[in-house]
């Protein structure tokens, strides 16, 4: 049997707190199996009954610029901090076009869209940060990390972030 090769990486993030810690893993696997990543992040889903409020409140037209808008920002923020990472940690502004070749952003249910996303693009791991105990335990970072791992069909990494770690956000 052949060693399975990691060329695929799918980087998921909600941009929350320190959540660089788990880039990190990403990238130091990309350059040690010269792989690709691919940034997944996952606009927080606003429910129905919510939405029907805000649509009614405002007009269609309006929300869902709104919604694009919001979709491009958090695009043009995780270009960014990539760029601010691939700067100081890299020492190396490339890193986003050898690196990262790509950033999705996704709305829906984040493990839904995660293994949706993995499926998709054949990703030969996935990689996800993960707050410990605490307040953000029930957020995309506490349980998201776990259904993922059960009902992923691909490697999951899953990298604890230090809880008093100063860190970027990406």
């Amino acid at each position: 049997t052949m060693l399975p090769s990691i060329k695929n990486i799918l980087y998921a993030t909600d941009l929350s707190k320190n959540s660089a810690f788990a880039f990190r893993y990403a990238v130091k696997l990309a350059k040690e199996m010269d792989a690709k990543v691919t940034i997944l992040y996952i606009l927080p889903i606003v429910d129905s009954a919510m939405e029907v409020a805000i649509i009614t409140q405002m007009g269609e037209d309006k929300y869902y610029k709104l919604r694009e808008e919001k979709s491009r920002e958090a695009i043009e923020k995780i270009e960014e901090r990539i760029r601010g990472f691939s700067v100081k940690e890299l020492k190396d502004v490339e890193c986003k076009k050898e690196i990262v070749t790509s950033i999705m952003v996704h709305e829906g249910d984040a493990v839904d869209e995660i293994l949706k996303t993995a499926e998709d693009l054949s990703s030969d791991i996935v990689i996800l940060g993960a707050h410990g105990k605490g307040i953000l335990a029930h957020t995309f970072l506490g349980s998201v990390p776990q259904k993922v791992l059960r009902r992923s069909r691909r490697p999951v990494l899953i990298v604890p972030i230090p809880k008093d770690a100063k860190d970027l956000d990406l």
